[in-house]
Formats: structure tokens, C-alpha cells, sequence
């Protein structure tokens, strides 16, 4: 069984340790948590690749590879995630386990400094961020950018939470913009650096062999010259819009595409207390999460009206979105058959071994993602954001027993707002 510890390093810093011996790997994580804003998503997203470019002592990837390759081939990646109106960025790792190598080696203290390396103290010149590696990432994530509007199925399902949150900062991708990067200096990023170093709390996550006591040591030791100042507070994520759900309004944007991509999105109500997260997840699984959902086995299956339909949630913002790769005359059938889906399940029409699948298909994701140490960091970090204070393991009890009353009452609280289309047909940008 696995032993979970939860201890603040200093302030603002919060270790999180997973003992586990069944991995014979090890997985550090170092996560900055800072609000996710259309001013600071650029910012966000090109910093830790930048830092990831070189260190005061291994100024360059090269050298940095050769460091990784001396301790077993350990991996440090730089990672940013979006969650509701939160960023985290920084950086994970993996290694092999010293307690299963010949002659036990050290292999988590070296990694750990390395990292506080990667993040405290990267290469500079003049004091600033190296001005070369922050051009080179800057165009990097340009070019990211680009790539996502390549990705049509990806681009539609963005357009859909930009148009869906106008104006608010859940709206602004991940990456940013590409006139927000190309906005990014030396001078701002810089600075910007340095102040989340100071502000910015941050979630450390450890999961393997080795005890809790000397992970928080090694820890400890490789964040010891981190700036602390000012309260560090969690940056907060709001559940559901902060505009009123209106009349729904549709979109139509016309490209060049052999495929119909239809997106809807719905806002949550805030539930109430005790119907929260496992009945938003057995709910979701069961309206077009899995293949044994509403929406795969009637709208794709049964009426054979989408090359793919899928729904998914997000826990975080309170939003639910449904898409679908659809002909294009087939738009209108489309959507009422998705809406009549959703209608069916807020009045309780749901067959036992329906509601018996989506429950055991949301406890096995829980458990597979439990199975993957990448997972259990992901978990653990949602945890933290969330503030929720069911393990992962209590999550997937909880889950288990969710009622059909229950999954009624999350659709009862879905309301439609927007739908994008993206097609070949029709006037651009015609919106309804």
C-alpha cells in the first residue's frame, strides 16, 4: 500500500510524497502555480523552456544532456498545464531508483539539484535571461501555436472556449497568443521570472522508493536559495462564468476542411455540497466519455451520424463540451440528437448497467491513472488546486457509489450557451 505524506518545506513550498516501491522508478515534480491571465499566458508558457536552455554551471542543453545521461538517463522536462484559471509550469522528472541499482546509487539528490539548478539559478547575462534562448523558445511557441490551428479538431474545440469566455481569462489558451508572445522580451520575462520566484507557491511532488524524511532533506537543500517573500497565496479558480448564461449563440466559421466540426459547450451550475466531482465524472463518462456512453452508442453507433462524438468536463471551470466530426448537412440532426441525449439523462431515463458502466469505467481511469506515477502527479496537483481532500483511492470509492438521482441532477444543472461549427459551407464567421 502505498504511504502518503504531506509537509510544507518552507513557506509557501508544499511537498507532497508518494512511497512506493512497486515503481522502481522515481518521478520529482516542481510546479509553480501563478494566475493564468491573457497578460501572463505567453509569459507562462515560454518560461520554463527558456529555463530549460542552460544553468549558471551547464550553460547550454548540451551539457545538461550529458549531466542526465551520467545519472541513468534521467529525463527533466519542462511542463505547463492550464487548470480552470490557474497555470502550472515548471518541470518533472524521472529516473531510475537508485534502491534497485547495483551498489544503490544516489540518483534522486543529483536530479532534485538539478532541477533547483533549472530553476533558480538558470543562465544569464547581464543579469537577464539569456536574450538568444529566450528568442529561440519565443519562436518555438509560435510556431506551437500555428501547429494548433493546424490541428483543426484542436483548433475548433479552443475557438469554442474563446467565444464561450469572451473577455474572461479561462478563454485564453495555454499557450497564449501569438501577438501576446511576439510581445515577449528579455526585460519582461525577466522580470516576470523573478517575481514568481518570490510569489509564486509552489507544489513539489514526490513518488517513489525512497523514505519521506530524505526526500524532504534533499528537497529542502535543492530549493534552499528560493526567494520567499509575501503570502503566497493559491491562485483561485472560479467555478462557472462570471457572465450570465444567455440566449444560445451559434458560430459558423467557414475553412477549408472535408469534415464538419461541430463544438457545444454548456455551463455547470455550482452543485451543491456532497455533489461534486465523482458525480460530474460518472456523469460525463456516461453522456460521451467512454465507448459505452449516450452519444457514442446512439448518435455514432446506432444512427451513424459523426465520425467521432465525445463530451468532456472540466472539473476545475465548471464547463461541459460535446464534439462531433460531422458531414455538414448533417449539423441540425446533429445537435438535437446530442441536446435530446442530455435531456433523457436529466430526467432520469438511464438503464442500470448504463449507470453500472460509466461508474466502474471513471474507477478504472482513477485507478490507471494510479498505476502511472505521471498520473498520480496529475491527481495530486489537481487535488491541491481544487482543495479537495479525497485521496485519489477515496475518489474512486466515492465514485463507485454515485446514484442515478445523482447524475440527473448534474444534467438538470447543464446549460447550453455556445456552439461552434467549422465548415466548408455557408458565410464566414456567420454567427446566430
Amino acid at each position: 500500500m502505498d504511504k502518503v505524506t504531506e509537509r510544507e518545506l518552507m513557506r509557501g513550498v508544499r511537498l507532497t510524497c508518494v512511497r512506493a516501491e512497486r515503481f522502481k522508478t522515481g518521478y520529482l515534480s516542481m510546479t509553480l502555480l501563478a494566475p493564468h491571465t491573457k497578460k501572463t499566458a505567453s509569459l507562462n508558457a515560454v518560461l520554463p523552456y527558456v529555463l530549460r536552455r542552460g544553468t549558471a554551471r551547464l550553460p547550454d542543453m548540451e551539457s545538461i544532456a550529458a549531466r542526465l545521461d551520467g545519472l541513468y538517463g534521467a529525463r527533466i522536462d519542462p511542463a505547463i498545464r492550464k487548470k480552470g484559471e490557474v497555470a502550472a509550469m515548471g518541470f518533472c522528472a524521472d529516473f531510475p531508483d537508485g534502491a534497485f541499482l547495483p551498489g544503490r546509487p544516489d540518483i534522486l539528490s543529483p536530479v532534485a539539484y538539478l532541477m533547483g539548478e533549472l530553476l533558480l539559478s538558470p543562465a544569464t547575462r547581464g543579469g537577464r535571461l539569456r536574450a538568444d534562448f529566450v528568442e529561440s523558445e519565443r519562436r518555438n511557441l509560435i510556431d506551437d501555436i500555428n501547429a494548433e490551428i493546424n490541428d483543426r479538431r484542436a483548433y475548433a474545440g479552443q475557438r469554442l472556449v474563446e467565444l464561450m469566455f469572451r473577455g474572461e481569462s479561462y478563454g485564453v489558451s495555454k499557450l497564449g497568443t501569438i501577438a501576446d508572445t511576439g510581445r515577449v522580451t528579455v526585460q519582461i520575462l525577466t522580470r516576470y521570472y523573478k517575481e514568481l520566484l518570490s510569489t509564486a507557491p509552489m507544489e513539489v511532488f514526490y513518488c517513489g522508493a525512497e523514505d519521506p524524511d530524505r526526500v524532504e532533506r534533499v528537497v529542502r537543500e535543492a530549493l534552499s536559495a528560493l526567494p520567499r517573500s509575501g503570502e503566497h497565496t493559491l491562485p483561485s479558480t472560479v467555478f462557472g462564468s462570471t457572465k450570465p448564461v444567455g440566449p444560445v449563440r451559434t458560430v459558423r466559421e467557414v475553412m477549408d476542411v472535408t469534415q464538419g466540426r461541430l463544438c457545444m459547450g454548456f455551463r455547470l451550475e455550482p452543485p451543491p455540497e456532497g455533489l461534486e466531482l465523482p458525480a460530474m465524472l460518472v456523469f460525463n463518462t456516461l453522456f460521451g466519455g467512454c465507448a459505452t456512453s449516450r452519444l457514442y452508442l446512439n448518435v455514432r453507433e446506432k444512427l451513424a451520424l459523426c465520425y467521432y462524438v465525445s463530451s468532456g468536463i472540466d472539473r476545475f471551470k465548471g464547463a461541459l463540451f460535446v464534439f462531433a466530426g460531422i458531414d455538414f448537412p448533417s449539423f441540425d440532426r446533429v445537435r438535437d440528437e446530442i441536446t435530446g441525449e442530455l435531456e433523457a439523462i436529466a430526467r432520469g431515463e438511464m438503464e442500470p448497467w448504463e449507470l453500472e458502466s460509466a461508474r466502474r469505467a471513471v474507477v478504472s481511469s482513477i485507478y490507471s491513472a494510479m498505476d502511472e506515477q505521471a498520473g498520480l502527479e496529475e491527481l495530486y496537483l489537481d487535488r491541491a488546486i481544487l482543495g479537495l481532500r479525497p485521496e485519489p483511492g477515496e475518489l474512486a470509492a466515492l465514485c463507485a457509489d454515485v446514484t442515478a438521482e445523482e447524475v440527473a441532477r448534474v444534467a438538470q444543472s447543464a446549460h447550453l450557451s455556445h456552439i461552434y461549427f467549422l465548415t466548408a459551407e455557408g458565410d464566414d464567421a456567420e454567427e446566430t
